[in-house]
């Protein structure tokens, strides 16, 4: 379906303003917004009791018949915060423009690309009006991209945040992560173990945009290494262990019959608590072997007989430099 209206002409026709009582208009139905921020909403009340509404509300007048006449209700179009503010702030009529558009596909087209227009929405549900436009109109993402002053490129990388976990959408939509880092998350979407890892990586470290792309990209190196140089199954649980008790990304690479340990720091006082932990090990182990005095509790390999390791996936531990 073709769009038959040109939004930014149709907003432009002078139009008369009238006040309306609010608890006689209703939300639009086809609202693409799903959070408010309160802080601001409060700011905006404030700014409304100094100096009123400045932009009049869009809505549609709607008339039904009742036993004792005819009951008019307003539907809203465009101007959420506002309307919402304007109950914040006590107000009991808003100024208002009335169109007589009441096609349901006219509202949905009129509520997402004004809040578009206007940035108002958050990356993820620009993402969802996006594609209610796609779907309601049959359109394709360089039209969207016309409608709402964007690039093709621009529609299509918005909607495949659409692509990510609920997980991280609903971080995204509470601005735990930023638009940015959906890039980097977007480039694992075939490794969603690897991809979930990277996401709480982001909010443990607090990772910027960059530090995140950095470690997306050393994951999809490792992605084209030699099928024969992939870590083996005991390797890959060792990484996961040591990843688990570091707190930080490590990776076992094989040379031979030695491995080589590649660990992952983002500051040096990341760096430093490390080292710490590697200091109080030793200065622990040390402590430990000297309770032997004696060498006949110890074995040729000066491990205490007692507590020989098993032979098994620990035995892995040997022969890795760092």
């Amino acid at each position: 379906m073709a769009l038959n209206i040109n939004l930014n002409e149709s907003f432009r026709k002078p139009q008369s303003v009238f006040w309306i009582e609010i608890e006689k208009i209703n939300p639009n139905p086809m609202q693409p917004r799903s959070e408010f921020n309160e802080e601001r909403l409060a700011d905006l009340a404030e700014s409304i009791r100094q100096y009123g509404v400045l932009q009049p509300l869009v809505v549609t007048r709607k008339e039904t018949e009742v036993p004792d006449g005819i009951r008019v209700e307003y539907e809203l179009i465009a101007g959420e915060r506002r309307l919402r503010a304007s109950k914040i702030a006590g107000l009991f009529q808003v100024p208002v423009i009335i169109r007589d558009d009441s096609d349901d596909k006219i509202k949905l087209e009129l509520a997402i690309i004004e809040n578009l227009q206007r940035e108002d929405l958050n990356p993820l549900e620009r993402a969802i009006a996006f594609k209610k436009l796609i779907d309601s109109f049959n359109l394709k993402h360089h039209e969207v991209g016309h409608l709402v002053g964007k690039s093709r490129v621009f529609v299509t990388n918005t909607l495949r945040i659409l692509n990510l976990p609920e997980e991280i959408q609903k971080g995204l939509n509470e601005g735990i992560i930023s638009e940015g880092h959906t890039r980097p998350l977007l480039m694992l979407s075939d490794r969603r173990e690897d991809q979930t890892r990277l996401f709480q990586e982001i909010i443990k470290k607090k990772l910027n945009v960059r530090e995140a792309e950095g470690i997306s990209r050393r994951i999809a190196v490792e992605r084209a290494r030699r099928k024969d140089n992939l870590p083996d199954h005991e390797t890959r649980i060792l990484e996961e262990k040591l990843s688990e008790n570091l707190g930080t990304r490590v990776q076992i690479e094989r040379d031979g019959e030695k491995r080589k340990i590649q660990i992952e720091f983002f500051s040096d006082e990341e760096l430093q608590a490390f080292l710490g932990k590697v200091m109080n090990v030793k200065r622990e182990a040390d402590s430990f072997y000297d309770e032997f005095e004696n060498q006949d509790e110890l074995d040729e390999a000066g491990v205490p007989t007692e507590s020989k390791q098993p032979e098994g996936e620990d035995d892995l531990i040997n022969n890795f430099t760092v």
